[in-house]
């Protein structure tokens, strides 16, 4: 499967958040530019690494009209331990089948210390106000998630 490509409409999903309300992405058309951020497991080293650059930057992505939406196979209770654990104050998606997943292409299999096993690939996708995918980030780095997202939308959706 290849990644959804830039300038097209973004796939759209309804999943359930961490307090099981249903978020889609269509809620935010036309008001919100979207980070939507796929993760591979709730309360590990990487995950909460990135999960907390984001919950400390909300004051910066609100100033860019921006909403942060994090997916991973996770179940809604496993999310709201991750919420409540790390203080986060974004929306969590479940996306335990992995349809969604499937959709952005980013379901697959991957390699760890000679593994071989499929899995979720960390991966970001920047969806502007119009609905469409504006930038992908393939290779995320955990540490600089948040500031490397901001400056992409500072530089390229800014007004």
């Amino acid at each position: 499967m290849t990644l959804p490509e830039i300038g097209n409409l973004a796939p759209v999903f309804s999943l359930q958040n961490q307090r099981d309300e249903t978020v889609a992405l269509k809620d935010f058309r036309d008001s919100k530019n979207v980070v939507l951020y796929f993760y591979p497991k709730a309360m590990t080293p990487g995950c909460n690494v990135q999960a907390c650059g984001i919950r400390d930057s909300k004051s910066e992505f609100a100033k860019l009209d921006t909403v942060v939406l994090a997916v991973s196979p996770d179940a809604v209770a496993r999310l709201l331990r991750f919420e409540e654990k790390q203080s986060l104050n974004f929306d969590l998606l479940s996306d335990e089948d992995h349809a969604i997943a499937d959709k952005y292409a980013v379901w697959g299999m991957k390699k760890t210390f000679g593994k071989e096993y499929m899995g979720l690939k960390r991966t970001t996708f920047i969806i502007g106000k119009d609905g469409r995918l504006k930038h992908v980030i393939a290779k995320v780095k955990t540490k600089t998630h948040h500031d490397d997202v901001q400056q992409w939308i500072v530089e390229n959706l800014s007004d």
